[in-house]
């Protein structure tokens, strides 16, 4: 009889994947045919915990931090989006961002790309697919503050002025500048209604790193949740096979920003109200980031980001 092939199980598709780690203060490496992370506390033993990552989207890893080659070639097999950043999940300077590593041992699609080139270089459909954006980004954002139930208890509500004022500036703007303006407003005032809800005065402040109020716990918190909304557009993007540098309303400049555009529809709906409800009750940064991917597996947050990308390649809208 001949020996049976061993066959390796395959990984689940991105947009269905579970799991999201941040680790600190630990090395990730593969041991017994496990990837594997063990805790660096000072302490005579060091803890071992599995990392899933065929069920995985993507890892962060921050401060003290390290990964061995092996681990990380069957990460990118796995098609697991690994990044380094700062501590709680965001850079430790406002200016860096997160460096995400993606596999290059394989093929991608190459349909999705070919489409979003196509448009890119377009100079009217750029524009008109960068109003999609935006509007996508306030119908996610007047469904999940409907469905909030901890909204819904304080009474805060996205009225529908605002709605339709946001809308109608996207209509009426002529190209990207004044749509930035738009989106400026629009989060402004959402700041303003949670802020207010809350009952604790706040202004946006990136990168602040203070604790001695809620605003600063809250800035903390947004800083947080946005890194890992970057972490899904990260995966959502490598997984089409699209590039990041060729973006739609962020700088034209920055290599990445195609990421921070399609993370943007979706922080308003799930990262800010959380960000502002974990700060009034005074949570620690674990519980905010286990609270927030809680939330996002709940929605099927990396699912919608699939489709969402996939239809703005394959549809004029």
């Amino acid at each position: 009889m001949g020996v049976r092939k061993r066959t390796e199980p395959r990984p689940l598709l991105l947009s269905r994947r579970a799991n999201v780690f941040y680790l600190e203060h630990a090395r990730v490496v593969q041991q017994d045919d496990r990837i594997v992370y063990l805790t660096q506390d000072g302490g005579a033993f060091e803890q071992m915990f599995n990392i899933p990552e065929r069920n995985t989207a993507f890892l962060l890893l921050g401060k003290g931090t390290s990964i061995t080659d092996a681990a990380m070639r069957r990460m990118a097999a796995s098609n697991v989006v690994v990044g380094f950043c700062g501590t709680g999940g965001s850079p430790l300077f406002g200016v860096c961002d997160v460096a995400f590593m993606t596999p290059q041992s394989e093929y991608r699609p190459t349909e999705y790309m070919q489409a979003w080139a196509e448009m890119w270089f377009d100079p009217a459909r750029r524009m008109e697919k960068a109003r999609c954006f935006l509007r996508r980004r306030a119908q996610v954002t007047a469904e999940c503050w409907r469905e909030n139930g901890h909204l819904q208890a304080l009474g805060i509500t996205l009225a529908d002025t605002a709605l339709e004022r946001f809308r109608s500036e996207l209509e009426q703007a002529g190209d990207v500048q004044e749509l930035l303006l738009a989106e400026a407003r629009w989060a402004k005032r959402l700041y303003a209604d949670l802020a207010e809800g809350h009952g604790f005065p706040f202004a946006r402040e990136e990168g602040a790193r203070r604790s001695a109020s809620a605003a600063d716990l809250c800035n903390g918190f947004l800083d947080h949740g946005n890194y890992i909304a970057y972490g899904y557009a990260a995966v959502t993007l490598c997984g089409l096979g699209i590039s990041f540098a060729m973006p739609l309303l962020h700088g034209k400049t920055r290599r990445g920003a195609l990421v921070f555009d399609l993370a943007d529809v979706i922080k308003d709906g799930y990262v800010m109200p959380l960000a502002f409800e974990c700060a009034k009750a005074g949570d620690t940064q674990k519980d905010f980031r286990q609270s927030l991917i809680e939330r996002c597996q709940e929605a099927e947050v990396l699912d919608f980001l699939f489709g969402f990308m996939k239809e703005l390649c394959t549809k004029d809208m």
